[in-house]
């Protein structure tokens, strides 16, 4: 039910997901060579005298999981009958999300040189926003049944 505020706090926990898949999380340029993290995988852009190119090296399971996460907010957001799951989950994704910050960051280190004077794109924030956008999610749930034992109380 989308007229629920916790509903409009899992849609938007979905879509900064998938924002994720499109955006660069880290950008470095070492000698000549553009290098930069997405969640797909680390792309490099070669710029040379003789023309420029690009090279990707995907990183299936990132995606993978990245999807999956960002579709089960959505599909959290059809639970509203069961606020108790609703909760268990929004907190499940949260866990999912640190984790898979953490395995973005890792894969992020596979730039030649490291992550010394790298700069982070919007990418590197957007799992901390949707992390946000899930603990408001489970206070509009918290509310909700707040709501609900009230209503109870004055039958």
């Amino acid at each position: 039910m989308i007229q629920r505020i916790q509903s409009v706090w899992l849609l938007l926990t979905s879509l900064t997901l998938f924002i994720l898949l499109a955006l660069p999380i880290v950008t470095k340029i070492d000698s000549g060579t553009e290098w930069s993290v997405y969640t797909t995988g680390l792309h490099q852009k070669l710029s040379s005298d003789s023309g420029s190119g690009v090279k990707a090296a995907l990183n299936i399971p990132l995606v993978a999981s990245n999807a999956i996460i960002a579709l089960l907010a959505f599909v959290n957001i059809f639970l509203f009958r069961d606020r108790a799951v609703q909760k268990r989950i929004c907190s499940l994704i949260i866990i999912l999300i640190a984790a898979l910050n953490f395995w973005i960051f890792q894969s992020a280190r596979e730039i030649p040189g490291g992550l010394e004077g790298a700069s982070y794109g919007a990418g590197a924030f957007l799992p901390l926003v949707a992390i946000v956008f899930c603990f408001l999610a489970i206070r509009g749930i918290r509310k909700d049944e707040q709501l609900i034992r009230s209503a109870d109380r004055l039958r």
